[in-house]
């Protein structure tokens, strides 16, 4: 089986109650190759009436799927996991094309998508109310968890797996039904993975696709529609505003999981060589690509030099290409805008002082590439600082304090991911308690995990995907009062 048998020609369009068709107006859009632009396949691009009928199909699906008992609902997301466990190699292989990333960096995502799917597939039969005495002792109080509705999923191109998988795996298991709209950039991975959907015995419109090259005006009309009672987006917090102010008039239930600007504290009595470790890992996962990337490396000052040396040396070191060469450790970036915008940062930063330890210019010719890219004696008011970088460049600041570090790490208007090396206890303590984030990596560069509530708050949204907590976002809780007698 090759990547694409996962998307057959006839896989190439939209899924409307269980119905592969072309879009009504017969329209397709190209899937670009970020590794040289060439043009991969290309998909249906869904119409307005596409999406409104994707609708119809889930909400024509959304009693029987409720009535459905939560152990045949978590059977169908093991066999599902099963399945892309079997075909993980196609699904990286298929991942790395679209998107960019190395292959064996595609796989690990599989791995971590997939267990979404397992997760909530044992989560689905623990969905309970409770039942207890009224205080006065005159009356019962009983509660009882039902799926929230039909919902909505916009999904972003730099994890076109997990980032669907966390979204559908709670849904299918709380009993909602959903229409997804896959990024443009990266459409093919959210296909294959219906497609394996329906042969794990998803029924017939719980789960609808529709590809477009028009996301605004889809969301915009779907939201419109009472029927949606569920929006959940991972993207940029400009776009995630405009979602928000739309939902207000059907007062439909969101979830948010926007963008980041995330802090890497390292103190002087930390474990350098894990710490350079840990920035790897933070900064380099999908080519910086993502929410959750360190963005703000922020070294207390006795030790910023020695640290600077070495993560510039493990990130020269590093391979970039295209992500299905062997050896390849940096793919592309995702479109010749991101190229444009990393470039940007860079400069500005350069302008203003900082000095680049390696990196700090495009790679020329064929495909979207940015080097691995240290910079150093960067100032606080650089651009690279203030805004998300998206990209595999690593500026650093220095700070004197504890209480100097905590105040830059929390000087954003985001609060998604952040991370902190030392090996004092009392510190961490306090960082956990004072940094103003959904998410603290202690001494590890990896923050996420399928059984973890993955979130953040002020502008890098609400809600949270995964853990316990993922699944109450899919429900809604009705209080009974019964006498006592």
């Amino acid at each position: 089986m090759s990547e694409f048998d996962l998307v057959s020609a006839d896989r190439r369009r939209l899924l409307v109650g269980g119905t592969w068709r072309e879009a009504s107006g017969g329209g397709r859009f190209d899937v670009i190759d970020p590794a040289d632009g060439s043009v991969l396949t290309d998909v249906a691009d869904g119409t307005l009436d596409d999406a409104r009928s994707a609708l119809d199909a889930a909400v024509a699906a959304q009693a029987d799927w409720a009535a459905t008992a939560p152990r045949e609902r978590g059977e169908i997301l093991r066999r599902a996991f099963d399945l892309i466990t079997e075909r993980s190699d196609d699904f990286a292989r298929l991942m790395s094309l679209e998107m960019g990333k190395p292959v064996a960096e595609a796989a690990g995502e599989v791995t971590y998508g997939s267990e979404f799917f397992r997760w909530f597939a044992e989560e689905a039969v623990r969905i309970h109310g409770r039942w207890m005495n009224a205080p006065a002792g005159n009356s019962r109080l009983l509660t009882v968890r039902k799926p929230v509705g039909p919902c909505l999923f916009i999904t972003p191109w730099n994890f076109p797996l997990a980032m669907g998988t966390r979204k559908i795996g709670p849904a299918i298991a709380a009993g909602c039904t959903m229409v997804v709209k896959p990024a443009g950039q990266t459409p093919l991975t959210m296909l294959a993975l219906a497609d394996l959907l329906g042969e794990a015995g998803l029924p017939d419109g719980v789960l609808n696709v529709v590809t477009t090259s028009d996301s605004g005006g889809m969301s915009e009309t779907l939201q419109a529609d009472p029927r949606l009672r569920k929006v959940s987006f991972t993207g940029s917090t400009g776009i995630g505003r405009v979602i928000v102010r739309q939902s207000a008039d059907q007062l439909q239930r969101v979830s948010m999981e926007l963008g980041g600007n995330a802090p890497f504290l390292v103190f002087a009595d930390a474990d350098l060589d894990a710490a350079v470790d840990g920035a790897m890992i933070a900064k380099m996962r999908n080519m910086g690509e993502a929410c959750t990337s360190a963005n703000r490396f922020l070294v207390e000052a006795s030790v910023a030099e020695e640290f600077g040396a070495k993560l510039a040396e493990r990130m020269a070191a590093l391979t970039v290409g295209r992500g299905q060469d062997e050896g390849v450790d940096v793919g592309p970036l995702i479109d010749e805008k991101a190229v444009t915008s990393v470039t940007e940062l860079v400069d500005d930063a350069l302008q203003r002082g900082a000095r680049a330890l390696t990196g700090a210019s495009a790679i020329e010719g064929e495909g979207f590439y940015y080097p691995p890219t240290v910079l150093v004696d960067v100032p606080a008011d650089a651009e690279v600082v203030r805004n998300e970088i998206f990209g595999p460049v690593a500026p650093i600041t220095t700070f004197e304090t504890e209480e100097e570090a905590i105040a830059a790490a929390n000087d954003t208007e985001y609060g998604l991911a952040s991370y902190a090396y030392t090996r004092d206890l009392a510190r961490t303590i306090r960082l956990a308690e004072r940094l103003e984030f959904g998410m603290l990596g202690l001494n590890s560069g990896l923050v996420s995990n399928p059984a973890a509530p993955f979130g953040g708050m002020k502008a890098s949204g609400f809600g949270r995907e995964g853990g316990f907590e993922g699944i109450e976002e899919y429900l809604e809780t009705t209080y009974v009062a019964l006498p006592a007698g």
